[in-house]
């Protein structure tokens, strides 16, 4: 859920008050600060704790979370999903083999999300099973090759360009 971002949290919060049609004195009394220190944030004079932004949230009856993310006390970052936790709980690869293993998870994931926005182009889907050659490449030097004795290592191997 991304929020439009504004030059500041008082702008922010001026603007929500004036959203709900809620007076600088309400919402002062509904947050439990007072009418100056209300202004001040508003006016970018004055930072708020969490707490501040809690009790200013409740008063705006609107999301905290709105209110940290804004403010810069929180990252707006989707919680991991549970192939990307399963990935990381592996303990049979390597740290970067992880990495690689996420980032090409999430270039997947922001692919799919760009063609779901687009609108449908004559009615055909896209091929789920094909793979843009620049995952492929960035595959390459981890395909397993066999070793002499039939095993399968996982060393990285080289790949002209």
């Amino acid at each position: 859920m991304a929020l439009p971002k504004v030059g500041s949290i008082g702008e922010y919060i001026r603007e929500q008050r004036q959203q709900a049609k809620i007076s600088l004195r309400q919402l002062a009394a509904a947050a439990g600060v007072s009418n100056p220190y209300l202004s001040q944030i508003e006016r970018g004079l004055r930072k708020p704790s969490a707490e501040i932004l809690n009790q200013i949230a409740k008063g705006l009856h609107i999301s905290a979370q709105a209110l940290y993310v804004q403010a810069g006390l929180i990252e707006d970052k989707e919680p991991p999903s549970d192939v990307e936790t399963a990935i990381r709980a592996d303990t049979h690869i390597t740290e970067r083999q992880r990495q690689v293993l996420i980032d090409i998870y999430e270039s997947f994931r922001k692919e799919n999300h760009a063609e779901a926005a687009q609108p449908a182009q004559h009615g055909s889907a896209p091929d789920a099973d094909l793979l843009p050659e620049e995952f492929l490449a960035a595959l390459a030097p981890y395909a397993t090759a066999p070793s002499g004795n039939g095993t399968v290592t996982q060393e990285p191997r080289k790949v002209d360009p």
